[in-house]
């Protein structure tokens, strides 16, 4: 085998591929699940009291009572929510979407 490069004819090898449209519509990627969590409050706790932690133990949030709840969609801040308990369960309300204005709420 020498050294030199040598021609390769490709032929039909390569295709090129031509999108149906342009761009996609919201309805294409309407059923997409995302993973959607609220922040109700963060401590720090040594790793001896960890260890320590029992069925009923409580240990104190860094928010107040009725203070808003961050909201992440995928990690990424979205919202800020009112807790609300119905039926039991723990629920959140949303009460601000974040970078939303009031045009885009459909308020204006």
């Amino acid at each position: 085998m020498s050294g030199e490069a040598q021609d390769h004819d490709f032929g039909d090898e390569f295709v090129t591929v031509t999108p149906a449209q342009e761009r996609i519509s919201i309805d294409d990627i309407a059923e997409v699940t995302l993973g959607v969590s609220a922040d109700l409050g963060q401590c720090s706790i040594l790793v001896r009291d960890i260890l320590a932690l029992k069925q009923g133990t409580v240990f104190p949030l860094n928010k107040l009572a009725g203070e808003m709840a961050d909201i992440y969609v995928n990690d990424i801040p979205f919202a800020k929510g009112e807790v609300v308990v119905m039926v039991d369960s723990l629920h959140v309300r949303i009460a601000e979407v974040i970078g939303a204005s009031e045009k885009d709420l459909g308020h204006a």
